[in-house]
Formats: C-alpha cells, sequence, structure tokens
C-alpha cells in the first residue's frame, strides 16, 4: 500500500543576501507573523523562535503564559532549518510527536544580495483526521504565503 503525504510547497525571492535572510528568518520571527495567529487567550507580547535543535517557536502572552508550538530540528545557518509543526486540524496544539508535520525553509543565494527561499511543509496527514483542512490552511492565503510576503517586506526594511 502505498502512503499518500500531503506537502505544501512556497518560495519567494528576498532582497537580501543569504546570510541576512536566515537571521531574518529566525531572530525576526515575530516581525512577520501575524498577530492574530495566536493559540493563547491572551494577545502575544511576543514569538520567540529558539536558534538551535531542540530548541521551540513559541508565542509568549502578555500574562506570560506560552504557547510552544514547534520544536526546532535542524538548525544549519545560513542554508536551511526544519521545524516541527505541532498544530493540530482544529487549530490546537498536538502533544503527540507522531501527530505532527515538519517545516523545511532552505535559503539559496541567487545573487550576493539576493536570496530564494524554499519553504517545504510536509507530512501533514500524520496530523490525522481532518488533515485535509490543515493542508489548506497552510497553503491558502493567510498561511505560508502571507508569512512569505511579510518575511520578504521585513527584509526588504533591513536591507
Amino acid at each position: 500500500m502505498t502512503r499518500v503525504t500531503a506537502v505544501v510547497r512556497k518560495q519567494i525571492v528576498v532582497e537580501a543576501p543569504v546570510e541576512r535572510a536566515f537571521d531574518v528568518f529566525t531572530r525576526r520571527f515575530g516581525d512577520f507573523k501575524p498577530a492574530e495567529h495566536n493559540l493563547l487567550g491572551v494577545e502575544i507580547a511576543e514569538t520567540v523562535f529558539e536558534p538551535r535543535v531542540g530548541g521551540h517557536i513559541y508565542d509568549r502572552g502578555v500574562d506570560g503564559s506560552e504557547c510552544r508550538w514547534a520544536r526546532v530540528l535542524t538548525y544549519e545557518p545560513p542554508d536551511r532549518v526544519v521545524f516541527s509543526w505541532d498544530i493540530g486540524p482544529r487549530w490546537q496544539v498536538e502533544t503527540e510527536q507522531a501527530n505532527t508535520s515538519e517545516v523545511e525553509v532552505r535559503f539559496i543565494a541567487e545573487t550576493p544580495q539576493r536570496t530564494r527561499v524554499e519553504l517545504e511543509h510536509r507530512d501533514i496527514d500524520r496530523h490525522g483526521p481532518g488533515w485535509e483542512s490543515l493542508t489548506d490552511g497552510v497553503a491558502g492565503d493567510a498561511g505560508w504565503p502571507l508569512y512569505l510576503d511579510r518575511f520578504a517586506a521585513l527584509c526588504a526594511e533591513v536591507s
């Protein structure tokens, strides 16, 4: 039996050297992540991307509460980062690692001042029943395309 794997692929070219593109993506993730993408019961004070294997991506609320919604699986500056997507089809934190997907982001220098960023969100079907709606959400206009557009604008600001 062949397993069908759900994958979403997006890419964008940013006006930044590869090292800066990687740095903006990881160190300033919270500056382009939409504030309304929030699983906390309160407003987000900051989104933290811990820059190391074993680190997390999490939101910290204005009341100090935290929502850890991703784990950093690979951290290879300035070429790539891989993190888990620990958010299930009902937009709640998934605590069972076997039911999470992965996001790989590659940074490829096209010129000394321009970087192609390739994002692959894979194994979405591991989230179980309803995974198709998760695919639609991350692939849609309010998902990875929005994140990448805002990321590109941030790269242009800091160039």
